[in-house]
């Protein structure tokens, strides 16, 4: 069992440490100011993913992988535009009104990006693949939902971080050039 959790957590985290979805709870820290907010919605996303990926193990290979591709590519495009042409509020009045949008929603739309991003993700095949191989499905779940909130603490930490030290309308520019790249990327795997 401890086994089962040590393998599912050491090859998740390697895999998600580079991957899309910790931009996207760094950018999203930087857009709401909210991280703890952040990270919860990540986390339940997280939740859902690491279920379903024990759940169905080796069946979830076999979903239509195009689709899945394509809607994460539409969905880093038009995250990757609006950030590119949001305005900058913080040159007029001193930063965006983080303070107007609520707990509930910013946890709810990191859960939502994250949630559709992960779906069909290499960290929800090798977790299925994990389970599949060892006879510990919690253990197996633990290990990889512990693996991902992690990086998404560590993401949510540095775009607190950047938040303080990099005016926004950079990172919003640049966050919108990784989208873009991110959604360019998943469009030509779906066709690939």
């Amino acid at each position: 069992m401890i086994t089962a959790f040590l393998v599912a957590f050491g090859t998740v985290f390697l895999a998600e440490l580079p991957d899309k979805t910790m931009v996207a709870s760094l950018v999203l820290t930087t857009r709401f100011h909210r991280p703890f907010a952040v990270w919860v919605g990540v986390s339940v996303a997280f939740v859902m993913h690491v279920v379903l990926a024990v759940s169905l193990g080796s069946l979830l290979r076999h979903l239509p992988v195009t689709p899945v591709r394509c809607a994460v590519a539409v969905l880093f495009l038009v995250g990757g535009i609006i950030m590119l042409r949001a305005k900058h509020e913080d040159e007029e009045d001193g930063g965006p009104d983080a303070a107007g949008v609520s707990f509930r929603k910013v946890a709810l739309t990191a859960a939502s990006v994250v949630g559709l991003a992960e779906f069909g993700d290499l960290t929800q095949l090798a977790t299925a693949g994990i389970a599949t191989r060892y006879s510990a499905p919690v253990a197996v779940a633990l290990g990889a939902w512990c693996a991902l909130v992690t990086v998404a603490a560590l993401a949510v930490t540095a775009g607190r971080w950047i938040v303080q030290h990099v005016p926004l309308k950079i990172v919003q520019r640049v966050a919108g050039v990784v989208f873009i790249a991110f959604g360019v990327a998943s469009a030509v795997s779906a066709f690939a």
